[in-house]
This record gives structure tokens, C-alpha cells and sequence, in this order.
């Protein structure tokens, strides 16, 4: 006899043996082969099982779901980005630069490099449009090139940030993107003055950056500077982020020695991204599959310090378990939908054009201006509700595109217009085929399947996590 019951929206996949559902919010419930099938049939018993898709909003006895409201509540939290809009603020400051990294997505420039520095009127006008979202809590980022040899126009952004700050009444966060080879005394004197928190970059041990770097003293510069600003700024103000070159792909364990060696807490294994010099990368697909293999090989060492009880952490899966296991949505823009450009993220350039994010600025340093919004001297709706960000607005939600629509991990990932356009020439891109896709959904499901297999030794480290 078939059982009388609505189903809820919801999609699945099979993981490890089992078939995953995942509901709208983000819940999760891990059943046998076979259950989906006798939900569609309406052959489900009125077991613990069918309490458990009731309870969980799968299914429902009746056609408007009791508590529906509470449903509703938790699918405006995990939207909760959206509120009051762009909130992170990137202020390109200049493109020189005194390294020169192999991978450089920046396209930066020599340090002696002439007009590729940002104005003083042009970084006023952009505090001023930053001061025009509505948002509550701003951040502030300084990034390059290398900012920091800019230590006059850094300054003169956070004090008319200041200026706003105290008449308009709310808080602003600052940040300094720096490669910490030449902390000055006057950028930590102005990073301790005004609270700003520094993000560098390690790519691993000495022979791997250096490498990386095309500099043999770099490892040892930036060590030293993080430990500088460590001392003047405290360790919390100081995090580090790598990236993982082609030659990075053989040293997994070597990489997390190297962040636990200097009293780093977490690490974010990050791929390359094909923009400035690392488009060039010969072989994107051997690339991304290596990846894969290095992002489960160094989790799997990075879960057995844990075990050692040597707390550290990967950033990445933090963000997915944050929305696999917690009510609450996530403030990283690469894993949002509707996606973080323009929404979560403006970017003002060193020349004083605005752009959708980060990674589109980078395609402008090649001559691509697709996602260029305007000028900072445009009017502030104009640069953020033009025709450009309209057209922007038809895809940058997974819900609605094919390949994502239906896919049971959509709510742990994010829509890209921006890489869809720059790997397949197609804002819209083409799930099947896409390399970005391919990662995501690899590491996710092995995220999964740990929880599925191994959840009495995986759970317990993923709760010290997210706390």
C-alpha cells in the first residue's frame, strides 16, 4: 500500500555505497542504496527513517509542511550574505612589486615600474563609494602588486576610511595583502595604529618559495617578517595563504610541516587560478587532477596531526563543513550563490576603474574589461545596478543554471561567472566541461564520503573546527 506524503524539494547523489540527500538548507542525510526509490514509490514505512525525512523537511504528510516557517528562517540565514551587500572592499593600491612569483595572477609589475599606482583622488573616490554600501561591517583590503611600498597612500585610504567611520557609525575592518619581505616600521606603526591584520603568502619550505618566487632570499625574508609583525601586531593579526604550484603538487606534507613549523593553526590549500601569468600553465587538466590527488593526500596527513593532537586545520573544508553541518552561511565569495562578485565584492584599481572582483581586474590586465563596472568617479548606482551588472544578474545564481540546478552539492559550492568566461569564453559555462567544477565536486564529496566512512574519527577533529 503506498503512504500519503509530499516531497519536499531536495536532490541527491551516491557517495562511498550510499546515496546522499541534501535539502535546500544545506541538511544532510545519509541512507542506504535503494531509498530514494521507495521515497519516490511511497513505499517508505513509518520508520525512524521516515521520522528523520519528516523532521529534516524531505518529505511532509501534508501539502504546506508544519513549521514551515522555521524552514524558511534557516534558508534566510544561509542567504543571510545577501542582506546588506557588498561588504568586502579591494583597494589595488599599485602593481609593483619586489618579487616575482612564477604563478603571478596579478600581473604585476617591476618595483621601478611607473603609472601602475593609484592616486590620492582615486583612492578618496573609492572610500567614498565603499561608504556607499549599505553593508554594517566593511573590510577594507589592501592589495597589490605590493602595497606595502605605498605606506603614504595606505594610510591616507585608512584615514579618510576613519574620517567616514566616525560620522557614519559603523565598523571597518582592514586588512594588508603584503608579501611581508619589507615590513617598514611605518606600515606596522600604521597596521597596530588602526588595528589592520596582515595576509601573507607561504607557499611551503624554503627551496619550494624561493622557487616560487624566482628570488634565493625570499623563504628567509618573509619569515622574518612575519615574525616582525608578529611581535609588534600579535599572532592573530598575522595569517598566511599558499598557492599550489605545479612543483608545489609533490610536497603536501612538506607544505603543512612548514605552517606548523611556524605556529600556524590552519592552512589554505589553494589551487592555481588561470589568470595573469598562470594561465600560461601548459596542462590545466593534468594540473587540476594532480591537485585533487594533492588536496586528499595532504588532508589525510593534516587529520593524522590532529589525531597527534596537534590542532591545525584546512581552511577550504572549513567553509564546505561550515555549510555542510551549521545553520549558517559563509563570507567566502568563491562558494556563494547568488555568486560574491559585485554582491559580496568590489574591487577599485590602481587606475580607478571598479570591477566585479578580484579575478576580474586580473582579466583587465590582459585587455579583457568584460566585468569592468565603471569608474570611481562614476555615480554609485550606476557602477553597482548598471545594465552590465543586470546582465551578470541572469547567472550568477546556481539554483538556476543547467548542470547546477540539479546537482545534490550545489548548496555547499558557488557560481563563477568570472572563470566561466575566462576558461570557456561563456559567462554561463558549461558544467560538464568545467575544470573549476571538476575540483569542487571532488573535494566535496570526499569531504562527504570522510563523514560517511569515518565519521567516529572525522566528526569529533571537524567540531574543534567550527568552533
Amino acid at each position: 500500500m503506498k503512504m500519503q506524503y509530499h516531497l519536499l524539494p531536495f536532490d541527491f547523489t551516491r557517495i562511498a555505497g550510499k546515496e546522499i540527500l541534501v535539502n535546500e538548507v544545506g541538511d544532510m542525510m545519509v541512507v542506504p542504496e535503494g531509498t530514494i526509490q521507495r521515497i519516490v514509490d511511497r513505499q517508505m514505512g513509518r520508520d525512524d527513517l521516515y521520522k528523520s525525512l519528516t523532521a529534516n523537511f524531505f518529505i511532509s504528510e501534508d501539502l504546506v509542511p508544519p513549521l514551515l516557517d522555521v524552514y524558511a528562517a534557516r534558508l534566510r540565514e544561509k542567504k543571510r550574505f545577501m542582506d546588506y551587500f557588498t561588504a568586502l572592499h579591494i583597494f589595488v593600491v599599485t602593481l609593483q612589486c619586489n618579487q616575482n612569483c612564477v604563478y603571478c595572477q596579478a600581473s604585476s609589475r617591476k618595483e621601478q615600474s611607473e603609472r601602475c599606482t593609484m592616486s590620492f583622488e582615486v583612492m578618496e573616490r573609492s572610500v567614498e563609494l565603499m561608504f556607499r554600501s549599505p553593508a554594517p561591517v566593511l573590510t577594507m583590503e589592501f592589495q597589490g602588486g605590493e602595497p606595502s611600498l605605498h605606506p603614504e597612500l595606505i594610510r591616507f585610504g585608512i584615514e579618510k576610511a576613519e574620517e567616514k567611520r566616525l560620522s557614519d557609525g559603523r565598523k571597518v575592518r582592514y586588512v594588508l595583502c603584503t608579501n611581508c619581505v619589507k615590513l617598514s616600521d611605518e606600515i606596522l606603526d600604521i597596521c597596530k595604529r588602526y588595528h589592520v591584520m596582515i595576509s601573507t603568502s607561504l607557499d611551503g619550505p624554503a627551496f619550494l618559495h624561493n622557487a616560487n618566487r624566482g628570488k634565493n632570499d625570499s623563504y628567509e625574508k618573509v619569515v622574518a617578517g612575519i615574525e616582525k609583525a608578529r611581535n609588534v601586531l600579535g599572532n592573530d593579526q598575522v595569517s598566511a595563504l599558499m598557492t599550489t604550484s605545479i612543483e608545489g603538487l609533490n610536497y603536501s606534507e612538506e607544505i603543512v610541516n612548514e605552517y606548523v613549523k611556524l605556529g600556524f593553526k590552519s592552512l589554505f590549500l589553494r589551487a592555481l587560478n588561470p589568470y595573469g601569468l598562470a594561465k600560461d600553465n601548459p596542462d590545466w587538466e593534468d594540473y587540476t587532477q594532480r591537485f585533487i590527488g594533492f588536496y586528499k593526500k595532504a588532508f589525510e596527513y593534516i587529520l593524522n596531526l590532529n589525531k597527534q593532537g596537534i590542532h591545525f586545520a584546512e581552511e577550504f573544508a572549513i567553509i564546505v563543513l561550515r555549510k555542510m553541518l551549521t545553520p549558517f552561511s559563509t563570507g567566502f565569495v568563491d562558494l556563494q550563490s547568488p555568486a560574491g562578485i559585485v554582491n559580496s565584492v568590489l574591487v577599485y584599481n590602481y587606475d580607478g576603474y571598479v570591477y566585479a572582483s578580484d579575478e576580474s581586474r586580473m582579466l583587465a590586465e590582459k585587455g579583457d574589461y568584460t566585468f569592468r563596472l565603471g569608474s570611481v568617479f562614476d555615480r554609485y548606482e550606476d557602477i553597482v545596478y548598471g545594465d552590465k551588472v543586470q546582465r551578470l544578474a541572469d547567472i550568477w545564481s546556481n539554483e538556476a543554471l543547467a548542470g547546477c540546478s540539479d546537482c545534490a552539492l550545489k548548496v555547499y559550492c558557488g557560481a563563477d561567472p568570472v572563470r566561466n568566461h575566462s576558461t570557456q569564453g561563456d559567462m554561463y559555462g558549461h558544467r560538464p566541461s568545467s575544470l573549476l567544477c571538476k575540483k569542487n565536486k571532488a573535494i566535496i564529496e570526499y569531504l562527504i564520503s570522510l563523514i560517511v566512512e569515518r565519521k567516529e574519527e572525522v566528526i569529533p577533529i571537524f567540531k574543534t573546527w567550527l568552533l
